[in-house]
């Protein structure tokens, strides 16, 4: 429910809609006391797709603020579904990275505008 809403930087439609999340896509590990491993897997639109790095950057950002309880967070693109998978598995699931991205005025305005819940 978290995830559903967050819109495509490119189209008016939320990520839910284009089918680039689903309910299928997440999976919720216990891995502790009161913290959980949340894994969620993401289908880019095309194999090609040049903002599947910043819709990761959306997914992690979203969770991060709105998970109720203590998490693990892995982000990564569904196996065989971009052309560069590994390489954006990486830069998604890496803390510094991340870091890096969000003190980008640009980028944090973007993520923002995915992320905002509309009215």
């Amino acid at each position: 429910d978290i995830i559903r809403t967050i819109r495509d930087p490119e189209k008016p439609n939320t990520l839910e809609e284009l089918e680039v999340v689903t309910e299928s896509c997440v999976e919720v590990h216990e891995i502790g006391e009161d913290e959980y491993l949340v894994i969620i897997r993401f289908t880019p639109t095309v194999p090609h797709c040049s903002l599947a790095t910043l819709i990761g950057l959306c997914l992690r950002i979203k969770l991060q603020r709105c998970l109720p309880f203590r998490h693990k967070l892995e982000i990564y693109i569904s196996e065989g579904t971009h052309s560069t998978e590994e390489d954006i598995n990486k830069q998604i699931n890496d803390k510094e990275r991340v870091a890096a991205a969000m003190e980008n005025p640009n980028l944090r305005e973007i993520v923002e505008q995915c992320v905002t819940e509309p009215d």
